[in-house]
């Protein structure tokens, strides 16, 4: 035997790489349009035509259009030339495009056309083809982008191109996670460098001792535009031109570079393509540079530095995605007066006046978060737990506020419909209601009518998408298998639930990022009951578990290996599967294809969650802790519910209580609807009630068009016209409420109310009451704050506001008289509180000073 046939010898000499693209023939030739616009990746149809070229390049490609038209064979083009089916389906796909790019915006939009909203974000999960996304963050920003698209908002998006993303997941037999990371071929992204004067735009940051380049590339989404920076270009040192490489890699200092050109570069990169935003969008603290390079450009036309902060905080919108600290990206001073020293110098702020900007109320490093608080006044969690949690967390920033009256608002996350409602399901829609169903998505009157569906419709449906999954799954399972070396036999009796022509076990999903306060291991608490309800032959359960673990989370990766020990044990064998390569597909189908999706955060540390949402509205139904998105989206009857343990429990306690009750559900209620009646029917009646409750309650609320319009009515419309307001005349009110707020704070230690009237403690209803107050103001002019009655009933009812009125001039004593005439509107035992705060009617909220003084 020669050298040659040596099984897996390499031939000799040096291997020349080569890539040879097909001609697309004209008949073909916008599929590469179609392929450089992302509204593929919410359009089904215009995916299947890549796919229907080549599946098997399709899937190995990563499911990218560019990188498929560069690289299927001619054959194949010239065949869908000649097919009839496949140019029907093209010219299908074509006139949905071309209606959905030719649609004229509505005539009520909130929004005028020159309301241009610049929205930042670390990362984006349009679709796997172009892997800018981590986990739900990303995911989440893609569906505001693709939301804004179709409700024709002006709307820009910004973000970091990644050379290599974040990294691809490989789990061995143990569970060990390896983090492989992947270069992109840029020419296979949908994305175009944008041209400036002379060739490909640059914009340019000063960084400690040299200047940064970085190149602009557009990416089309639909209707808007998504600019991504890169710093890979010539023109860097080689450190800087690694600082895009990897999304969250590196150490300290590449997180600030990074968020630098995210915040800095953004605006730089808005600035030279003549865009002017009308409100600006924080998505996260990450993007929160971009206010101190806004402050700059202001300074520089000649505002004073508290003016300037003034102007730019009115138009601005922050969005907390978090309450865990290691989401609030933190630096040290050292590290951030030396990245900023001369970005200081140049713009004239001092380094005080920039360290405050920043400062930590908690702790002494520079904040992003408290950065991004200080420089918007628009504020806003992504639940409503979240948004009361959210308000506690940043309560420092307006020290005498009630967190339940400070400015942190809350609008709770959702998911796109078009991107995350499976195909087959939205056929079966079209089927029965129409094409117009898609424009009715956030109408609860007619999702009442998903009953109407005909149950063997509905399952017929339900099951093609498990067994979608099912097919996928085993396939990555094999492939996991293979490389670890582990037997085709071991394999087989593994994937024995999973199989796709009996696809009618019950299975139970877990696919969501790994982190402590997730509690992957809470359905391993008790090892024996869990076999004990897994145990009956008749009724099988199959629970799949997916995720990724941040590479330097060690704790999270632990957590991975102990569901892999849990899964070769043998009264859990073939029962508990453990899949590598979370991404976004993957995800589609787990979410689609379980029969019930499984959620267990720590309460109240879940921020929303979407991957719930997402299961329900294809009729996968939610097994939950009451927490984020849940706490809203649960009624009771469309799924379950884990009502958290008291929080005053140690947490050993806590989880014991609530796999309890995991356990008394699963036992009780889903194992036993699921399998009900299966003898006679093929499937549980009741069940598919259940599933189609899921989707009448939770799609027309969890929707992103929901979303979206919250945002424009409460954040976006009027950040727009609070920066028209600040800037006009000069920004002459911003230098005024600048001036008026510095008066008030050098004042307000001296403020203080005494009670004139004799408080009563009874009163008969329709009767009144005086109150009367004496207020040292320090100086403070009456019209320049409000004193009230803060009137409570109920611990849970709305609190009742009665303002007192000046009385007269300042006496002798120093003391403005202040009082009302007030009469209860409500009967019972009430209480009352006496409070004063600044007062000015070009405040964004009225509690923004953080400053309130009670009697």
């Amino acid at each position: 035997m020669s050298p040659l046939e040596v099984p897996g010898a390499e031939p000799p000499g040096t291997a020349f790489p080569l890539q040879v693209s097909p001609k697309i023939p004209p008949a073909l030739a916008r599929l590469e349009e179609l392929a450089s616009d992302l509204w593929y990746s919410w359009h089904g149809p215009a995916r299947a035509l890549f796919a229907r070229l080549n599946p098997g390049l399709w899937d190995s490609v990563g499911r990218s259009p560019r990188a498929l038209l560069r690289r299927v064979d001619a054959d194949a083009l010239a065949a869908a030339v000649t097919d009839p089916d496949y140019q029907h389906a093209l010219q299908h796909v074509l006139r949905a495009y071309d209606a959905y790019r030719a649609a004229p915006p509505p005539q009520d939009a909130a929004l005028g056309t020159s309301d241009l909203v610049a929205y930042f974000c670390a990362e984006y999960g349009f679709h796997e083809s172009l892997p800018l996304y981590s986990g739900g963050l990303g995911i989440l920003a893609a569906d505001h982008c693709k939301t804004a698209s179709d409700l024709h908002l002006p709307f820009v998006a910004v973000g970091l191109l990644y050379r290599q993303g974040y990294f691809q997941q490989a789990i061995d037999s143990d569970g060990g996670q390896r983090a492989e990371y992947r270069e992109s071929d840029f020419d296979d992204l949908p994305i175009e460098p944008v041209e400036g004067a002379g060739g490909e735009l640059r914009v340019h940051l000063e960084l400690p001792g040299r200047r940064l380049a970085l190149r602009v590339w557009r990416a089309r989404a639909g209707r808007i535009a998504l600019l991504l920076l890169d710093t890979d270009v010539p023109e860097n040192e080689e450190r800087d031109r690694r600082i895009t490489r990897r999304l969250y890699g590196g150490d300290r200092g590449t997180r600030i570079e990074q968020e630098m050109v995210l915040g800095i570069g953004g605006v730089r990169t808005l600035a030279a393509l003549g865009l002017q935003p009308a409100a600006w969008h924080v998505n996260e603290g990450h993007a929160a540079f971009l206010l101190v390079e806004r402050l700059r450009v202001l300074l520089q036309h000649g505002l004073e530095f508290d003016a300037a902060l003034e102007a730019c905080a009115a138009n601005t919108v922050f969005t907390t995605h978090t309450p865990v600290p290691a989401g609030h990206d933190a630096f040290e001073d050292e590290m951030v007066q030396r990245y900023f020293a001369d970005f200081c110098a140049g713009a004239g702020i001092t380094p005080e006046q920039f360290a405050a900007l920043g400062r930590d109320p908690h702790g002494p490093r520079f904040n992003m978060t408290a950065l991004a608080v200080r420089g918007s006044r628009f504020q806003n969690g992504v639940s409503r737990i979240h948004g009361g949690v959210s308000a506690r967390i940043l309560a420092a920033h307006w020290p005498e506020v009630p967190p339940e009256e400070n400015p942190v608002g809350y609008i709770t996350n959702a998911v796109h419909v078009p991107t995350f409602l499976a195909p087959a399901l939205a056929r079966a829609l079209e089927q029965t209601y129409g094409p117009q169903w898609s424009e009715r998505v956030t109408e609860p009157a007619f999702w009442l009518r998903i009953a109407e569906l005909p149950d063997e419709l509905f399952v017929n449906v339900r099951r093609q998408l498990k067994v979608n999954l099912l097919y996928l799954l085993r396939h990555r399972l094999r492939l996991q298998f293979a490389r670890n070396q582990e037997s085709e036999s071991h394999y087989d009796r593994l994937v024995r639930l999973a199989d796709p022509e009996h696809p009618d076990v019950l299975t139970i999903g877990f696919g969501r990022r790994f982190a402590a306060y997730k509690r992957a291991m809470l359905l391993f608490e008790d090892p024996d009951r869990l076999k004990r309800i897994l145990g009956d032959p008749h009724r099988p359960v199959l629970f799949l578990f997916a995720g990724k673990a941040h590479p330097d989370d060690t704790a999270a990766q632990d957590l991975m290996r102990q569901i892999a020990q849990c899964a070769r044990m043998p009264e859990f064998e073939g029962r508990i599967l453990l899949v590598e390569g979370y991404d976004l597909h993957l995800g589609r189908r787990l979410v689609a294809g379980v029969d019930v999706w499984l959620n267990n955060p720590i309460y109240p540390l879940e921020a929303s969650g979407t991957s719930g949402m997402k299961a329900g509205i294809n009729g996968t139904i939610n097994l939950s802790v009451l927490d984020g998105w849940w706490a809203e989206g649960s009624t009771g009857d469309n799924g379950w519910a884990i009502k958290p343990a008291s929080a005053a429990l140690e947490q050993y306690r806590r989880d014991r209580e609530e796999a309890r009750t995991l356990y008394e559900l699963l036992q009780d209620h889903v194992i036993p609807l699921y399998y009900d009646a299966r003898g006679r029917h093929g499937y549980s009646p009741g069940w598919v009630a259940l599933a189609k409750r899921s989707i009448a309650s939770l799609l027309p609320k969890f929707n992103s068009n929901r979303m979206l319009r919250e945002y424009v009515e409460r954040f976006y419309a009027p950040a727009a016209r609070q920066g028209r307001v600040y800037a006009d005349n000069g920004y002459a009110v911003a230098r005024e409420i600048a001036q008026w707020k510095a008066r008030v704070r050098a004042a307000w230690h001296g403020v203080s109310l005494r009670r004139l009237d004799a408080p009563p403690k009874r009163l008969s209803f329709g009767a009144a009451m005086r109150v009367e107050i004496a207020a040292r103001l320090n100086g403070i002019a009456p019209s320049d704050l409000v004193i009230e009655v803060v009137m409570r009933g109920a611990p849970d009812a709305p609190p009742q506001s009665h303002r007192l009125g000046c009385e007269g001039a300042e006496s002798a004593a120093g003391e403005y008289r202040f009082g009302c005439e007030l009469r209860p509107e409500i009967c019972g035992q009430l209480e009352y509180r006496i409070r004063a705060y600044p007062a000015h009617a070009r405040l964004t909220h009225p509690f923004e000073l953080g400053l309130m003084r009670w009697l």
